[in-house]
């Protein structure tokens, strides 16, 4: 939720072609920026959401890698991810949980982005990885445009 101003719309909202509230829109223009990927990668509150749903993968009962990538995925498309799918999203999550296993401080701050407190009992390399994980999956055209 967040207040509308009618001269000047939040701006994620315009940044995703919210119509301006001042006549009716049946339907909506769709398009897709560079701006769109750009929000969707850095502004913190879907940074907090990709945050929020790393903590859900790592609180499911299964500790099988590939589960948890379903998981995730199909919490966000609706969809079972393809094969091809679950391997790239594995490779990014041992990539990424290297790294910061490497540079604790940089997951640290990854992780302390947002207003919500992040899970202290989980691993702070984990955590970040699946973070970085849950933004891809997050990212898909598939889970912000509606068909």
């Amino acid at each position: 939720y967040t207040f509308w101003k009618r001269q000047s719309p939040p701006p994620n909202m315009r940044v995703f072609d919210a119509p301006t509230r001042e006549t009716c829109t049946v339907q909506r223009s769709r398009t897709n920026t560079p701006l769109q990927a750009l929000a969707l990668m850095n502004d913190p509150t879907f940074v907090e959401a990709s945050r929020k749903l790393a903590e859900l993968i790592m609180t499911l009962d299964s500790s099988e890698l590939s589960q948890q990538v379903v998981f995730a995925f199909r919490r966000a498309t609706a969809r079972r991810p393809s094969s091809a799918e679950v391997d790239v999203l594995l490779d990014v999550f041992q990539v990424q949980k290297r790294h910061f296993t490497d540079d604790e401080t940089e997951a640290l701050k990854l992780l302390s982005v947002g207003g919500s407190r992040r899970n202290n009992e989980l691993n702070v390399a984990e955590h970040a990885a699946w973070t970085t994980v849950a933004s891809m999956i997050l990212c898909l055209d598939e889970t912000i445009s509606r068909r």
